[in-house]
């Protein structure tokens, strides 16, 4: 059963334009063939690598080197703090060192010498039990001392803030001349080398991915990528009861935003799909139709389309398997209006 959607003043130009003979046009049989079902759901972008870094010592500000929008270099400069009072430390703690080393290096000599004289006798077992204390705790000294030089000279260094790998900055929480303290947020950004795209897929489609194994993505300026290792979350979303999806993006790939939209397909059944080349269409206004070879004539008839697939239009309604129309509408239009 089918039902001819066209108006009745059509009907009469029609038959008066089409003779009965339709042998002379090219015509096409419409035939169906099972294809996939996709269920298209919303995405977002997000950066795999995104971080805010946060103040290591202590300070005010005094340099501000970047902005929000700004591309930043790996191991750029982002900020500087007062290094002061980290400079005095540090030079207080090379000092500890240098007295510390000092004392260890004469606490080893003695040690050496009272092993030289302690076989003949000449040194106590007391005074050597002593000295070998002494070169140990000198030399434990010494490391502590160390220690410390290195604590004070990373301290220093926390006073310039560098980016961790190169990327964009997307928010910056403090402002020049300001105080900061330990661990307080600083600046945030991204790394642009590295995108995915991530989906919340209902549950009832969860093994409909697994079974299909790729994901089809589309971009909002119309690229697109398939994904053939989604990242399937173990456990679901506590508010919307569906799983996370991962779909990491080609590296490197230009002009991804984090936060952009984007459409996510992939299969979850079969289903017909009756296509029909684009020349067979009809439009006129809000009209879409071919022309069906009815006996020896060609009636219009009202389709229902969906997308274009290389070359092909699909047909949701209107025909079914079997039909045959003319393969070219308005060959068959400006034919019998010679006639």
């Amino acid at each position: 059963m089918r039902t001819v959607f066209i108006s009745a003043i059509a009907v009469c130009s029609l038959i008066a334009a089409l003779p009965s003979e339709a042998a002379e046009v090219n015509t096409y049989q419409v035939t169906s063939a099972e294809a996939p079902s996709y269920l298209v759901l919303d995405g977002t972008i997000e950066a795999v690598k995104s971080a805010t870094v946060s103040a290591q010592t202590s300070g005010r500000i005094v340099k501000l080197n970047y902005d929000v929008n700004d591309f930043v270099p790996a191991g750029a400069s982002l900020l500087e703090i007062t290094s002061k009072e980290q400079g005095a430390e540090l030079a207080a703690a090379e000092a500890s060192y240098a007295r510390a080393k000092a004392l260890d290096v004469e606490a080893q000599q003695t040690l050496t010498r009272y092993q030289a004289l302690f076989p003949q006798g000449a040194i106590s077992k007391g005074a050597m039990d002593q000295a070998i204390a002494n070169a140990k705790s000198s030399q434990q000294a010494a490391t502590a001392a160390l220690a410390q030089v290195t604590k004070a000279r990373e301290n220093l260094k926390y006073t310039i803030v560098a980016a961790p790998y190169a990327g964009v900055m997307t928010a910056r929480h403090v402002e020049e001349g300001e105080t900061v303290t330990l661990g307080q947020p600083l600046l945030s950004g991204y790394a642009t080398d590295k995108m995915r795209v991530v989906v919340q897929v209902p549950q009832q489609y969860r093994q409909a991915l697994v079974d299909a194994g790729a994901v089809d993505v589309t971009l909002a300026d119309g690229r697109q990528f398939t994904i053939d290792k989604p990242q399937i979350f173990g456990f679901t979303d506590t508010q919307s009861h569906a799983y996370k999806v991962r779909l990491p993006l080609p590296e490197n790939t230009p002009a991804l935003l984090p936060g952009s939209w984007v459409k996510a397909r992939f299969a979850v059944s079969q289903r017909p799909l009756v296509q029909i080349p684009t020349s067979a269409l009809y439009s006129v206004n809000e009209l879409t139709g071919v022309y069906l070879k009815v006996n020896d004539s060609f009636v219009l008839q009202q389709v229902r389309i969906g997308e274009n697939i290389n070359g092909k239009v699909e047909v949701l309604a209107g025909l079914q398997n079997g039909d045959v129309i003319a393969n070219n509408a308005y060959q068959v239009l400006m034919q019998h209006s010679a006639k």
